[in-house]
């Protein structure tokens, strides 16, 4: 048997579609596989590069995969799509991964430990709970807005609502009472578990070197720090800050075309949850400028921008500052004026 130098496997469910490259550049094997053979299969192999897509399983079969000595490297499915030469079957797909694997300016993704998918494991699970926090407070004040209960804007006028449903007086019906009874317990739940998750993140921040790091950047919180440290692994990935800005979609989207310069808003591609912690932490930065009457970068820009575009800029700029406290291994300690 020839000796397979690259393997290209496109990850399913249960089938899995191999795609091996030999040490002479032709096609040594193209078979597909069940999920229980994967791995008797890459254990026969002799050490070699092996290519996946990063998807929701890919982090666990290259760490089964990399424990029999192979080299994994991990890609965005967007980056090896380029490659499929024609039509979208399981075969295709593991040739193009192949192939992709192999060029020289691919992009690849850090595989992730068992511990940083389960500190994401907690972020994910919080912000699904507190978008479901958020969808209930509207449904609550939606139904109380019919019968003429309109309260304040942020938690203060859910925890009134709240107290007025508890109040027997009123002009709420018994039967709109009940149901809305039911509302206002899965919100108190709701808080609590929120309250549960965010204290075991608590806890592996202070734990993680890198996160106390990155919670030294104004506007990064143990919550951003967390997750930026578990979602980056490998910070040597990117070349410098703008890299790691542009990663999370915090840069201008190039449209350019015969020499001439066109930028249209934030790309918004990359990771939507830390772009999204980063935007909301430079907006607390603002707000704390504007209290404090100062004249900082951003507080000049704000004179000729509009806020959120602003918040968007100091976002921009927290990023390529956190990539420099990962890259060097230091804290973050704020230039004189």
């Amino acid at each position: 048997m020839q000796t397979i130098t690259v393997v290209g496997v496109d990850i399913a469910k249960s089938v899995f579609q191999v795609h091996a490259i030999g040490a002479d550049g032709q096609v040594a094997i193209r078979r597909r596989l069940r999920r229980g053979e994967v791995a008797k299969f890459f254990q026969g192999l002799a050490p070699c590069l092996v290519g996946m897509e990063a998807c929701g399983s890919a982090h666990h079969w290259a760490r089964e995969i990399a424990a029999f000595g192979h080299q994994v490297r991990l890609m965005p499915a967007a980056y090896v799509k380029p490659y499929v030469k024609r039509g979208k079957t399981d075969a295709a797909d593991a040739e193009a991964i192949a192939e992709a694997v192999t060029r020289p300016t691919m992009r690849f993704v850090a595989v992730k430990t068992v511990e940083q998918q389960a500190v994401l494991m907690l972020h994910k699970t919080r912000d699904l709970l507190v978008r479901q926090r958020t969808m209930l407070i509207n449904a609550l004040r939606g139904h109380l807005a019919e019968h003429g209960v309109v309260a304040a804007k942020g938690p203060g006028g859910v925890s009134s609502l709240i107290a007025m449903l508890h109040e027997e007086q009123g002009s709420l019906p018994p039967l709109a009472r009940s149901a809305l009874h039911g509302i206002a317990s899965q919100l108190r739940a709701l808080g609590a578990e929120v309250e549960r998750l965010e204290t075991k993140i608590l806890e592996w921040h202070r734990a993680d070197a890198t996160s106390r790091r990155l919670a030294t950047i104004p506007g990064i919180g143990p919550i951003t720090a967390s997750a930026i440290a578990a979602t980056v692994p490998d910070v040597s990935l990117f070349r410098n800050g703008r890299q790691f800005a542009a990663w999370l979609g915090l840069t201008p989207r190039a449209h350019s075309s015969g020499g001439h310069e066109r930028q249209a808003g934030i790309s918004k591609q990359g990771d939507g949850y830390i772009r999204r912690l980063m935007v909301v932490g430079a907006t607390a930065v603002m707000r704390m400028a504007r209290k404090n009457a100062g004249r900082g970068w951003a507080m000049q820009l704000l004179e000729r921008k509009r806020p959120k575009v602003v918040a968007v800029a100091l976002a921009n700029k927290s990023a390529r500052i956190a990539w420099a406290v990962m890259a060097r291994g230091e804290s973050y300690a704020a230039r004189a004026a």
